[in-house]
């Protein structure tokens, strides 16, 4: 199901309760970019921060991009049950996404936004499934690609891999609650905010 536009409305029931809504997508898809149009064009969101025990890279701020925590830390926030979700990346640094401040943000009347990989999704999905899942798609396989490739960070053999784990992960989508397309960063942003405030479009 796809969350079109027009089918948008201004205004939700009084009382409305706020939604957890879960972005996952393709890799190159922009989750990242739409996420921070979120968090700069609607300041009222809360945007969860994942904690990470890989070590800050420059410019990037503890609190802000990452909680930066120990292994020790992450083992015990896993035994004491205070992550939604958490995996291993490129078999190195751990990443995962701290219960506690979502849970509070909810409590608060506040939309509230994870953007996660599509894993990190189904985990969240067992410990909180009425929570909105959104699968950010992008306009044709073509332009997927065209994103990839523009990067110029990558060698073939890992552009070829990071193509292959997109096909996979483009194939997930019937997994999810709705599908956004990202033809245009805000407009993409405001679709999630308009879930997050009046639910999934009526059928």
């Amino acid at each position: 199901m796809s969350l079109m536009t027009d089918e948008k409305t201004t205004a939700g029931p009084e009382g409305h309760e706020k939604r957890l809504v879960v972005l996952a997508g393709p890799t190159a898809v922009g989750k990242g970019t739409v996420a921070a149009a979120v968090r700069n064009d609607h300041p009222e969101v809360f945007l969860s921060v994942s904690a990470t025990t890989r070590k800050p890279r420059p410019g990037e701020v503890d609190g802000v991009h990452y909680l930066f925590v120990s292994d020790e830390e992450f083992d015990a926030m896993i035994a004491g049950g205070e992550l939604l979700e958490w995996a291993t990346v490129h078999n190195m640094a751990r990443y995962g996404t701290p219960r506690g401040p979502v849970e509070k943000a909810l409590a608060e009347g506040r939309p509230a936004m994870l953007e996660i990989d599509l894993q990190g999704a189904r985990l969240v999905r067992e410990t909180m499934p009425e929570a909105i899942f959104v699968f950010l798609a992008p306009p044709s396989w073509e332009e997927l690609v065209r994103r990839l490739v523009g990067r110029g960070t990558e060698t073939e053999a890992e552009r070829e891999r990071r193509l292959e784990t997109a096909r996979v992960e483009l194939a997930a989508e019937e997994e999810f609650d709705v599908t956004i397309v990202n033809h245009e960063v805000h407009q993409a942003a405001d679709e999630l905010v308009t879930l997050m405030t009046l639910g999934l479009p009526s059928k």
